[in-house]
């Protein structure tokens, strides 16, 4: 509310203030008393109490008429009567109020655009809810606010009617009658002054646009000064980068029309010329560290001038003086103009200031996550010198944990202390819980489907918990996982594992043979770095095969009729340099997981090797890439276990075949109802990676163009890349609420002779 808001609303308590005051004069003129009584008439809900604690008169006190008026402008102040009098009764003084009304009920029709609890908050803001005193200057205030949370959204033609209705003691319902209308819609971009570039080409910078197919989904179309003043930011950025030094924006106008839907935007620019970075000096302190800081320099001398490589340069010197604990520093690009031959020369001017510790480091945002599971990914400690490669460290360890959106760290200075700093993480939490589901179309199964949930956080307390739960056709299993990151003060996790699966012949009949297989392990997670981690474990598993009413187990099955013990011990490594778990754009991710079992029934060595790599090819562009090698062997003179063999095919592996199918093929008399996999496989993949059309810079909807190729292989293959499948296709992932979805339609481009087409597929909960 501004100055001539507040004097507005300040008149009708003013004039209602003088004018008791005018009829309270009899009562007030009165020669001075001492009072011997205090009585309060005309309360319905309040409380006397409340009355008598902002009276300034007390029973003992002397009573005048200055007395007087200070207890009604104190009764006045409350905001909670419409009429406040006083009379005296001999030595008694009577308060004689009349209450405002309260709000029983607030009540919106006509609403659509919002949720009701959004409106009801912000009318919570301005001191209008249920319970509380109500007058009409409010409910004015009130329609005034709904009216800006609808401009908000761009609903410029949307009109709000309050209505009263007195009920019972004293109250009333509110009631506003909404009409939202339709939004208004941005029917015009144009950009005046432009020369170098072409309109489309700027306006592809833009976020805002007239509407595409994708509209009902980005809501582009709709303006927003926001977003406006956003976009502008981009136009600038685009010319900055590019040399136009002096470029600038001189206006922009907003037009609407008087139907109120619709607006014309026009920009006016001036670009100025085009200049090329002709040198780059250093002035200042630079702790003697010259050549160091001089690596850090992105400016290309003999190119056109770019503001980003100006931004990034200064930025990585501040950060470079943090790592030595000048959290104060300041670097400043001062540009040498030489307007006569277009050329511009940086002189970097440094000045680390002082070196600073820190104080104390406070969390916020995180109602959910305990504050240790947060505080123990830190290696920035409090009272500990200021070091802003821990810091980043720190802010990028709580970012892998998956749990947050976004984290934030702020330096803080700390008033009156000019070596100490606060640091300040805002993180933004976000469901970290999943429903994983899994389905493929074909000929055969026409839907196939699977279920799972999981918990990364459980509880707040950075644990994992998972239960997978498939009732399908040809599969029930029953998996229960769960992990504690930080089973020790010094970060090695523990696992337990239980697992009970009951697999059909994914192709066969539903009275068919059964592969059951159960089992039980643990295992722990040592930190070797930051990034690294070696696991070791042991596991006890038991499987075996129980054949159907009248159909026997392929031959190669038989074995299994007798139940198999295995006691395989894992040893495994992870490193994950990623700059997101959930989103990621950059870094690489290796895994390496190894099976030895040397006692129960089943001896055997299995390995397998992940490698994903993330390459930023611009802001909106990755290529990412993605190996999976296995092997197995058996060991001390058995063959490798059937049951331990590798699958190929399907969504996670190579896309645009069905499930498990890819790999040697079955024996006469299994084609219809036997994969059986094999000991080694090979996968590639490949992405590019882009925003969806229409959909901004918004990274939770992309669209994936993608090739893959694999196979497993049996013990007498050779793992050759000519006997690959290889499929292409396009897909579509969106971190939807229940987990990141993948959607994918591919077409095969080499097929192998017992390979099955499954073009259409989509998952949640999967990468690759």
């Amino acid at each position: 509310m501004n100055f001539f808001e507040s004097r507005f609303h300040c008149i009708p308590f003013a004039i209602k203030a003088i004018a008791c005051a005018a009829l309270s004069l009899p009562a007030l003129a009165v020669e001075p008393f001492t009072v011997r009584d205090i009585r309060v008439e005309g309360l319905q809900r309040i409380e006397p109490g409340t009355v008598f604690a902002s009276l300034p008169v007390r029973v003992g006190d002397r009573y005048t008429t200055d007395t007087g008026a200070a207890a009604i402008r104190a009764l006045f102040a409350l905001g909670l009567f419409k009429d406040v009098r006083l009379e005296t009764q001999g030595d008694v003084l009577v308060v004689v109020v009349e209450e405002r009304p309260s709000v029983a009920l607030v009540e919106f029709v006509g609403l659509k655009e919002f949720d009701k609890d959004v409106l009801t908050k912000a009318l919570r803001d301005i001191g209008l809810s249920e319970g509380r005193p109500f007058d009409k200057a409010l409910a004015d205030r009130a329609e005034q606010e709904l009216k800006r949370q609808y401009i908000s959204r761009s609903l410029y033609g949307a009109e709000v009617v309050s209505t009263t209705t007195p009920v019972d003691r004293n109250r009333v319902n509110l009631t506003f009658t909404i009409t939202e209308g339709g939004p208004a819609r941005i029917g015009q971009i144009e950009i005046v002054g432009n020369k170098a570039f072409t309109d489309q080409t700027l306006r592809d910078q833009f976020n805002l646009d007239t509407g595409g197919w994708m509209s009902w989904y980005t809501k582009s179309d709709r303006y927003s000064r926001t977003k406006l003043n956003a976009d502008l930011e981009a136009l600038r950025s685009y010319y900055l980068s590019r040399g136009f030094l002096e470029f600038r924006i001189d206006s922009t106008q907003v037009a609407m029309s008087p139907n109120k839907q619709e607006m014309s935007i026009t920009i006016n620019i001036t670009e100025g010329e085009r200049f090329v970075t002709s040198g780059v000096s250093l002035e200042g302190n630079y702790l003697d560290r010259d050549d160091e800081f001089k690596a850090l320099i992105k400016i290309a001398v003999g190119k056109p001038y770019n503001a980003e490589m100006v931004a990034e340069t200064t930025k990585a010197f501040t950060e470079y003086f943090g790592k030595f604990g000048f959290a104060f520093a300041r670097v400043e690009a001062k540009p040498v103009i030489d307007r006569q031959n277009n050329r511009v020369q940086f002189v970097l001017q440094a000045e680390p200031s002082r070196r600073a510790y820190v104080r104390r480091i406070q969390v916020a945002g995180n109602d959910r996550t305990r504050d240790e599971v947060i505080r123990r990914e830190f290696r920035q400690l409090e009272s500990s010198w200021y070091d802003g490669d821990k810091i980043r460290l720190s802010r990028d360890r709580v970012d892998r944990l998956g749990y947050f959106t976004s984290v934030n760290v702020e330096t803080i200075e700390v008033p009156g202390a000019q070596d100490q700093v606060d640091l300040l993480f805002t993180v933004t939490e976000k469901p970290t819980g999943s429903i994983s589901l899994g389905a493929g179309f074909s000929s055969i199964e026409k839907v196939a489907l699977n279920f799972g949930i999981r918990q990364d956080n459980a509880f707040g307390s950075g644990n994992f918990l998972a239960v997978e739960v498939n009732t399908s056709r040809f599969n029930q299993n029953l998996v229960v996982s769960t992990t504690n990151p930080y089973y020790t003060q010094n970060g090695i996790s523990r696992t337990f594992d239980f697992f009970h699966r009951t697999t059909r012949p994914f192709f066969g009949n539903i009275n068919s043979y059964r592969i059951i297989n159960t089992g039980l392990g643990t295992r722990f997670g040592v930190p070797v770095t930051e990034t690294d981690t070696v696991f070791l474990g042991v596991n006890a598993e038991e499987t075996h095969v129980k054949e159907g009413i009248g159909i026997q187990a392929p031959d190669r099955l038989r074995e299994y009729l007798d139940a198999k013990t295995a006691l395989p011990i894992t040893v495994g490594w992870a490193r994950d340099r990623r700059d997101s778990a959930l989103v990621p754009s950059r870094g690489a991710l290796q895994r390496f997981n190894s099976d030895v079992s040397l006692a129960g029934d089943l001896h055997y060595a299995r390995a397998n090797y992940q490698f994903q790599q993330y390459i930023p090819l611009t802001k909106k562009y990755t290529f990412a890439f993605n190996a999976d090698v296995g092997m197995g062997q058996g060991l001390n003179g058995q063959a490798f276990p059937l049951l331990k063999n590798y699958y190929v095919g399907g969504l996670g592996s190579v896309r645009g075949f069905e499930r498990n199918t890819l790999g040697p093929p079955p024996k006469t008399g299994e084609a219809v109802t036997f994969f059986p996999g094999g000991s080694k496989k090979l996968v590639f993949n490949a992405e590019f990676i882009t925003p969806f059309p229409g959909a901004g810079n918004d990274k939770t909807l992309r669209l994936f163009g993608f090739t893959d190729a694999g196979r497993a292989f049996d013990a007498s293959e050779n793992m050759s890349l000519d006997k690959l499948s290889v499929s292409a296709g396009v897909g579509l992932s969106w971190i939807s609420p229940m987990g990141p979805l993948r959607f994918s339609y591919a077409t095969p481009i080499v097929k192998q002779t017992n390979d099955r087409i499954q073009r259409l597929q989509f998952q949640i909960g999967t990468s690759f």
